[in-house]
């Protein structure tokens, strides 16, 4: 065979990063079979094994994890090198997240983000764990995530902690509790599903019991339309405190409860592993959800 070239690097180096032939094809455009016929003549080249199968992927070995730290940089080097010189347009960095933080924190900024990336930038909105599959799949470069990814090949750091208040408009603030008895049970509950997710754990937090005994008098699956409902009076509602800040300032909400300690949820950044390096775009991307996302 002939000898091994950058191409084969770079099929080693992204196989290396997904665990998974099936992914490393899917993100180099091309074939299974071709995936593996690269690591085998790698493998053949070097005199052994880069990589342990298993029925769930691929492991490296002690040798391939080596030559990965050897290579990857090199490769990442190279590939920015190259992109960088293309005369084609840039393609647009394809951004994931969920749509009322993305809405309310990115889109504002949005003409910034592209004027320092370089490129166009699509949102596409969801819920994290199918965005995270989109991004294993190569369809999204980068997501936010309101979980904290565990799949291999994704590598993810926390970008933000959101924190969660109990908001109601002012007509419902005489309602606040001031017995042992649940004095919630008056007032509606404008939901994001029906199984009262983020109030359930709000409830859990700052309660330490099971949001029992509550009427649901809305389900809408967007936030801020559970803002809006809230505003106009139909109930109370937990919601993230930058989803509601403004209308706090200005009366148009109030705290039905303001405990010690505000629950939070970690709110991640997730790139597909070694992405963050070698794509100099989804680096400068990531810096700017870091800058305006606080």
């Amino acid at each position: 065979m002939a000898s091994p070239d950058l191409e084969h690097l770079r099929t080693f180096v992204t196989v290396h990063r997904t665990g998974s032939l099936t992914e490393a094809a899917a993100l180099l455009g091309l074939s299974q079979p071709t995936v593996t016929a690269r690591i085998k003549e790698l493998e053949a080249a070097c005199g052994h094994p880069l990589f342990d199968r298993t029925r769930t992927g691929v492991t490296a070995t002690a040798r391939g994890d080596e030559l990965a730290r050897a290579a990857a940089a090199s490769v990442d080097l190279l590939d920015d090198l190259l992109t960088s010189h293309l005369s084609a347009p840039a393609t647009a960095i394809q951004l994931g997240g969920p749509a009322e933080l993305l809405s309310v924190m990115v889109v504002p900024r949005l003409a910034d983000i592209v004027a320092v990336i370089g490129a166009p930038v699509q949102l596409t909105f969801g819920v994290a764990d199918s965005l995270l599959d989109m991004l294993r799949a190569g369809a999204l470069d980068i997501v936010v995530s309101a979980v904290r990814p565990h799949a291999r090949g994704i590598s993810a750091a926390p970008l933000y902690d959101e924190e969660f208040v109990l908001v109601g408009a002012p007509r419902w603030r005489d309602h606040s509790p001031r017995t042992e008895f649940d004095p919630w049970a008056e007032i509606p509950v404008v939901a994001y599903a029906q199984n009262l997710p983020i109030i359930r754990r709000y409830w859990q937090s700052v309660f330490a019991r099971r949001p029992d005994g509550l009427t649901v008098t809305a389900v809408i699956p967007d936030l801020r339309g559970v803002r809006d409902a809230v505003l106009a009076g139909a109930g109370m509602s937990v919601l993230p405190e930058y989803l509601v800040r403004d209308h706090l300032v200005r009366g148009e909400l109030v705290l039905l409860d303001t405990p010690e300690v505000a629950p939070l949820n970690t709110v991640y950044v997730a790139t597909r592993s070694g992405e963050t390096a070698r794509n100099q775009r989804v680096r400068d991307i990531e810096n700017e959800l870091r800058t305006i996302i606080r």
